[in-house]
């Protein structure tokens, strides 16, 4: 069964307090990306943990080898549940990233490291003409997935829309976080490859982020909980 992971994407540290506590209970993970974390750092890390939550570092690390295995070590430390890195940082630094969670977590608990592989609010008219990537969409997505896989990362950040051959090409192990998440009627948003939970999870995603259509519910628990229940 896929797994609910609600995004934090906000800088004030008090809301996060108080939708966390909210939503105790009903939700078990949640998002901490770069607002909040560059807001209030490992204090908003530590607020989730307080209430019993598990936390998915969405800081998307793409520096040079020795740079992120260096940040991934101090992250692992944390008791962070997952983070990512970005796939087009290549093989090399996802390795090393590997190498210092494995390093740092000798006794097995140790955080899932996943590779992001093409964000979401990406079209592939936008990766030709901005980026110059030729390469048509999905067979990007699947040559930085394939790559995150050869590192030995545990799995990657993709597009709903993009899981089902993904889990066909790279098997029922490797783990698929997907964005993107808007259940029947929410808007779009900034997001560009979207689909409802209920769908990306019949197409294999393993943990679905979703932000908005909870955080900003009029009833954030009832919101979680009709998303939950749709899974079921």
């Amino acid at each position: 069964m896929s797994s609910l992971i609600v995004a934090l994407d906000f800088s004030d540290l008090e809301s996060c307090r108080k939708l966390v506590k909210k939503l105790q209970g009903v939700v078990q993970i949640y998002k901490v990306g770069s607002e909040l974390f560059t807001a209030h750092g490992w204090e908003a890390v530590e607020e989730i943990h307080r209430w019993g939550g598990k936390v998915f570092l969405d800081l998307k690390l793409h520096d040079i080898p020795t740079t992120v295995a260096r940040t991934a070590r101090v992250i692992a430390s944390h008791g962070i549940f997952m983070f990512n890195v970005h796939a087009s940082g290549g093989l090399e630094m996802m390795k090393q990233a590997k190498t210092a969670v494995d390093e740092i977590s000798p006794k097995g608990v140790k955080p899932l490291l996943v590779a992001v592989t093409v964000l979401t609010s990406l079209e592939e008219k936008i990766l030709a003409r901005d980026l110059g990537i030729q390469r048509p969409l999905r067979e990007q997505v699947l040559a930085l997935a394939r790559l995150a896989r050869s590192a030995g990362l545990d799995g990657v950040v993709c597009s709903p829309e993009e899981t089902e051959f993904l889990r066909k090409e790279l098997g029922k192990e490797f783990v698929l976080v997907t964005p993107g998440i808007r259940p029947s009627g929410s808007q779009k948003d900034d997001q560009s490859r979207i689909l409802t939970p209920r769908e990306a999870a019949q197409r294999g995603s393993n943990y679905l982020v979703v932000g908005r259509p909870v955080t900003a519910a009029p009833d954030p628990r009832a919101a979680a909980s009709q998303i939950l229940h749709s899974l079921a």
